[in-house]
């Protein structure tokens, strides 16, 4: 480890092994069943995955940011109750589908352990159920990395890398998760080179490419080239759809004054590649809200194709980072001002919501549609759906931003809505236990408050 507490008695402690394993020869489409563990140690019990079809015109993934964990006890280090309810709704999800292959994707600050080791141990209970399932993809956060001596830190960005990862300098990260590729960078330390940086997968009709905020993304760096190499080769025949995601939003209407610089260079560097590879998605973590845009380029709203006009294919963002940490920006009105928000809502910002949750992507070769869920009730309560071609259907231009289609059960949601009818009952009494827990979350944050509890941060990301 690279600074403290990661590096010292309070933070540490033996992780014991990490194995990883490799399965070769699977056929597309199969259930198969697994144990891990030894004769002289014991088995756990019996656990199944199916193996992703590569023929298959389908893509379902369930994607977020910023969860991190809960833990059953009270502790020093702040906790993010919030998780438990995303986890309970994506397994719902999940056992909706069925055998259908899907997949989890955390863009930064997995676990918040922040140098403190055992809640990667709980983070990793907290996953079990869904991770044991289908493949869980990462891709690197501040709370995973960021430590003042870490190697690439311009001086444009002296007010963004700091000390949130808490000494950890990517070092669990990199142990505990392995994604596809052998993107690295040296710590410049003792500690070995960070991994999982950047990399890239087809699943169906869709093109997933993940990247690091946190470390060189200029153009002339390995990771721009990466970036630049992989979008120019897409087959759009084959995977029409790509979505990009990362931690640190590119835009955002939260004041986010101190990562201002860095989405500057993003801008610089990183928007000119995704509209001139036509990026359908760019999904991004960090502010811990719901926020959706309309397509854009440089601040500036492309048309949809309403009313007669042409429209054009510019990447839709998305900030997803509402998935269990609490911090958020302030957006309602102050009492004083009530029609006034904090942060005035501009037009760009077609959707946004304070409301935990996840999203899921349901995509054919023909159309993407991207879902929000939230964490209060399990429903969707925001949607939009991009065609193969790039047009944006929905979610923008009159209806500024509002859902009028939330409710439509087309073709590829039906999976999902007539279980959801079917188990009617069953989600009655989801909500609640929700609301019991939620109850429970409050009273043990009141509880911790009566005793002089303090957050680590005040401003959290």
């Amino acid at each position: 480890m690279c600074h403290a507490p990661a590096n010292e008695s309070v933070g540490w402690r033996d992780p014991g092994w990490i194995f990883d394993a490799v399965m070769s020869g699977l056929k597309g489409g199969v259930k198969y069943y697994y144990q891990v563990g030894s004769e002289s140690k014991g088995w756990s019990t019996t656990r199944s995955f199916v193996s992703w079809d590569k023929s298959s015109n389908e893509t379902i993934a369930f994607l977020f940011g910023d969860m991190g964990t809960a833990t059953p006890y009270l502790t020093f280090s702040r906790t993010q109750d919030e998780s438990i309810s995303t986890i309970k709704w994506i397994l719902r999800d999940l056992e909706a589908l069925g055998d259908k292959p899907t997949f989890i994707s955390h863009i930064g600050d997995i676990s918040y352990a922040r140098g403190y080791s055992w809640l990667w141990d709980e983070f990793f209970n907290l996953i079990e159920p869904v991770a044991s399932k289908v493949p869980y993809h990462v891709c690197i956060g501040n709370h995973e990395y960021d430590w003042p001596s870490q190697p690439w830190k311009p001086d444009w960005a002296n007010s963004i890398y700091g000390t949130d990862g808490g000494g950890e300098c990517g070092v669990p990260y990199s142990l505990r998760f392995n994604m596809p590729g052998n993107s690295s960078e040296p710590t410049g330390t003792h500690a070995p080179a960070t991994r999982n940086l950047y990399y890239s997968f087809d699943m169906g009709p869709v093109h997933f490419v993940y990247m690091s905020t946190e470390t060189n993304f200029l153009q002339g760096s390995s990771q721009y080239d990466f970036l630049k190499h992989d979008l120019e080769s897409v087959d759009r025949m084959e995977t029409p759809f790509v979505v990009v995601q990362g931690h640190r939003p590119m835009y955002t209407t939260s004041f986010e004054s101190r990562d201002a610089p860095l989405r500057e260079k993003m801008l610089e560097h990183l928007e000119p590649l995704f509209v001139k590879n036509n990026v359908n998605l760019a999904l991004w973590g960090h502010v811990h809200r719901y926020e959706r845009f309309c397509p854009l380029k440089n601040f500036t709203c492309g048309s949809m194709g309403q009313k007669g006009k042409d429209w054009e294919a510019l990447p839709v963002h998305v900030v997803i980072g509402m998935a269990g940490q609490d911090w958020q920006p302030t957006w309602e009105p102050r009492p004083d001002h009530p029609h006034d928000p904090v942060y005035p809502q501009p037009k760009r910002s077609l959707y946004r919501t304070g409301e935990f949750g996840y999203t899921r992507l349901i995509a054919t070769k023909e159309k993407l549609t991207l879902s929000f869920v939230g964490n209060h009730d399990g429903e969707v309560h925001d949607m939009v759906e991009i065609l193969a071609s790039g047009q944006v259907l929905n979610g923008g231009d009159d209806n500024n931003g509002k859902v009028g289609a939330v409710h439509k059960v087309d073709d590829m949601t039906r999976y999902s809505f007539s279980h959801y009818v079917w188990g009617g009952s069953v989600l009655v009494l989801g909500g609640f236990v929700g609301y019991v827990l939620g109850f429970v979350s409050h009273a043990r944050r009141q509880i911790a408050t009566e005793r002089g509890w303090t957050s680590l941060k005040t401003e959290e990301r």
